[in-house]
């Protein structure tokens, strides 16, 4: 299950050729994000488990099981901010039970992301996701 910004992403890849060239485009769907307040940056947002400095902050629209999930967030390495860009596709708008539903490490596969990455990076996406799945699970 992927959101339709998430499948314009996946589209926008198959014409990418080069690996660098698709950095340069996560990268810019980073750049493409508001950038978070000092006051947003705290301890309680901050993603651990991340290499770089990463903070998310959730977006809820709604109560419980029907609120919509949306989330802000931001990093000090422009590939993690892109990482971020890209996680927003994947899981902004769906409800918390659709969100738990999302395979991210394979939809993110889809992109070749996985296999592009170093080692912390995919640590940190992993606790990304986490981070997303914690905030699904709170409002269910």
């Amino acid at each position: 299950m992927a959101t339709a910004r998430f499948e314009e992403i996946v589209e926008d890849f198959e014409f990418i050729d080069e690996w660098e060239d698709r950095y340069r485009y996560v990268i810019d769907l980073g750049k493409k994000m508001t950038p978070l307040s000092e006051g947003q940056k705290i301890p309680a947002t901050k993603v651990e488990g991340c290499a770089s400095q990463v903070w998310i902050v959730p977006e809820i629209d709604g109560e419980g099981a029907n609120a919509r999930i949306g989330f802000q967030g931001e990093s000090d390495a422009m590939i993690v901010g892109g990482l971020i860009a890209v996680l927003h596709a994947l899981y902004d708008g769906l409800t918390p039970s659709e969100a738990l539903k999302v395979e991210a490490q394979e939809e993110m596969g889809r992109l070749g992301l996985d296999q592009h990455l170093s080692s912390q990076r995919s640590n940190g996406l992993r606790a990304m996701i986490q981070r997303i799945r914690q905030i699904s699970n709170a409002l269910l």
